[in-house]
């Protein structure tokens, strides 16, 4: 099992940066991918950017495209979500998550193991 806790939420203006962090202990060695989801009041948790472990390939979503990016420090067994242009509708609680297979980068089904989640909240 990996253990993952997240930091660096809080609330920010429109246009404003986040810097999300997500520290992974336990069985690391089985961890094939990490991404960040985010789960709206009311909404689906939904996929927001993903990264694989060995090699450091990315994935977003299209509506965070260029104003995100995931990026992982191995040494550390972090990884990071830096949060740039905020919107109103970035609005969420991000969740952090680890995923031991190589296939279903973007559904929930595929990750074995979450964080707690951490709050952003972007006023207009």
């Amino acid at each position: 099992q990996v253990q993952l806790v997240e930091s660096g939420g809080g609330l920010v203006q429109a246009g404003g940066s986040l810097r999300l962090s997500c520290a992974a202990s336990g069985r690391t060695s089985s961890v094939y991918g990490m991404a960040w989801f985010r789960q709206a009041p009311g909404k689906e948790r939904e996929f927001v950017a993903g990264i694989r472990w060995s090699g450091g390939s990315t994935v977003y979503v299209d509506s965070v495209k260029g104003r995100f990016t995931i990026s992982r420090d191995n040494a550390k067994n972090t990884v990071n979500l830096q949060m740039n242009s905020l919107k109103p509708e970035d609005t969420a609680v991000y969740y952090c998550a680890a995923r031991k297979i190589p296939s279903g980068l973007t559904s929930i089904s595929a990750y074995d193991d979450w964080g707690q989640g951490t709050q952003v909240t972007v006023s207009s």
